[in-house]
């Protein structure tokens, strides 16, 4: 049940925006920090307070796949299985992880505490494969760290994240995400070897902005060679698909 203090903190995120309805994604993860999903009662109360309609607020909840529509357990651990992940072993850790906690994508231990899910792409290709927990990244997993995260995660054990905080629960990483945050924002490593390696190296060349400079015979970005047309548009003039 919704109480009334989240229905206080509902209104104080519409009084951030200039047009209201622009506070229902945080008004739905608030949601989720309370019922552990985005449920119809979420679902009405973010209807009345915005002035929606229930289908207008369930449109946009079944949208975003970080909206849940069944309760979500304490730890939501989130497999890549997007093709470079899955060819470094996501698939092999995605299978491994449904038979050692014997759900299957988009399921919940009995216990409560994990619910496992293969998601897409989480932007983190270079340090693939990668495992997310409660939104936080675990890099370069293998079959058996996983297994040993998902057990450190139901015993209760501290979990640090590989680039990142502590894991918190679901609910607490919710609300965060909301827009109330915990005090934790600047705890542990933001970067990783493999994103600072790309930044020694714009450092030891020079490269202060965008991409190096062509070199050789390649004709600068916009000069495209014998008349073509450059950025996506048509030789006539029209404007294509990349524009």
């Amino acid at each position: 049940m919704i109480s009334d203090k989240t229905k206080g903190e509902l209104r104080e995120i519409t009084a951030r925006y200039p047009e209201s309805r622009s506070a229902l994604l945080p008004m739905l993860h608030l949601v989720q920090s309370e019922e552990g999903y985005v449920s119809p009662e979420g679902i009405e109360v973010c209807a009345e307070l915005l002035d929606l309609t229930a289908a207008e607020v369930a449109a946009v909840a079944t949208f975003y796949t970080m909206y849940k529509r069944r309760p979500v357990g304490d730890y939501h651990v989130g497999v890549c299985t997007n093709t470079l992940c899955a060819v470094m072993g996501g698939d092999a850790i995605f299978g491994t992880l449904k038979e050692h906690l014997g759900v299957g994508n988009d399921e919940t231990t009995e216990d409560g505490k994990v619910t496992l899910e293969h998601v897409e792409c989480n932007a983190a290709c270079d340090y693939a494969p990668v495992v997310m927990v409660n939104w936080e990244f675990f890099d370069n997993m293998t079959p058996e760290r996983a297994r040993k995260l998902v057990d450190d995660l139901r015993a209760g054990n501290e979990v640090e994240a590989d680039r990142g905080a502590r894991i918190c629960t679901w609910r607490q990483a919710e609300r965060v995400l909301a827009g109330f945050p915990d005090g934790r924002a600047d705890e542990g490593p933001s970067a990783g070897e493999a994103s600072l390696a790309g930044l020694r190296l714009a450092a030891e060349r020079g490269w202060s902005s965008g991409a190096p400079k062509p070199t050789g015979d390649a004709p600068p970005r916009g000069d495209a060679p014998n008349g073509a047309a450059s950025n996506g548009a048509t030789s006539n003039g029209g404007g294509g698909k990349g524009q």
